[in-house]
């Protein structure tokens, strides 16, 4: 394989996975997590828990809950989709090179740098597919818990704080996990500009990394967040704190 990729090839790719893993350590282990979209939504989820505990009926808690799995679920499908894609292309090597050449495309010619780009774009497909599946089971056990959770009228009060917290930290985590499936579908977009050559790999690499610093640093959204973020925080401090639990590690 090292026969085939050429040093520009093999420069592009070092900075493809620092930029995808080294962006991951920076949302979700750096101390900058603390200033991220993706943290001040985690204190939203947190403080949801809260409040459904005071609600005698959680019909909306469980349709909320219902919505996350059903998205997770949609994109855990469709990185299935997307690897039986990869393995139509290995088929269709030779006709895709040819119809390349013949349209004056700048797709390498060589087959064996063609299969291993393929091969890449479907791990990062298989790695998406495993973190959208975790997340699926994790908002599962996060609607269990939910519904173990008794009713705002009980006098269990620490029961209910302590099964609300343990709902909310399993809630975060799935987010997380899900973040992490998402981030692995945009950086596959400039992964794909490997087939258009190492250059072009290498820039749409960083316009990916950009666009989702900004949406992470800079965005209208983390600003319209965090115009409700201490509300949320002073309720969740009001109805007392809970012990998180749960990884932050990006990569299990």
């Amino acid at each position: 394989m090292m026969n085939v990729l050429s040093l520009t090839d093999l420069i592009a790719a070092g900075w493809f996975l620092i930029a995808w893993f080294g962006f991951n350590l920076l949302i979700d282990i750096s101390p900058l997590r603390h200033k991220t979209l993706s943290h001040a939504m985690d204190n939203y989820r947190r403080a949801w828990m809260i409040s459904m505990t005071r609600r005698p009926v959680r019909i909306m808690d469980t349709a909320i809950t219902s919505g996350l799995q059903q998205g997770t679920a949609f994109f855990a499908s469709t990185s299935l989709l997307a690897i039986g894609g990869g393995f139509a292309l290995l088929n269709s090597t030779d006709i895709i090179l040819q119809v390349a050449q013949d349209l004056s495309l700048p797709v390498e010619s060589s087959r064996a740098l063609w299969e291993i780009k393929v091969l890449g774009l479907m791990l990062i497909f298989a790695y998406g597919f495993f973190k959208f599946g975790w997340a699926y089971r994790l908002f599962n056990y996060s609607s269990i818990v939910l519904g173990s959770v008794p009713e705002a009228d009980s006098p269990e009060t620490e029961t209910i704080r302590g099964l609300a917290g343990t709902a909310a930290e399993l809630n975060v985590l799935a987010g997380r996990h899900f973040n992490s499936g998402q981030r692995a579908f945009f950086f596959s977009i400039g992964f794909m500009g490997w087939f258009g050559g190492p250059i072009a790999f290498a820039v749409m690499t960083l316009a990916v990394l950009v666009v989702l610093l900004r949406r992470q640093f800079a965005s209208k959204a983390r600003m319209a967040v965090l115009s409700g973020h201490k509300l949320a925080l002073s309720r969740s401090a009001d109805a007392g704190e809970y012990t998180r639990t749960g990884s932050s590690n990006p990569f299990t």
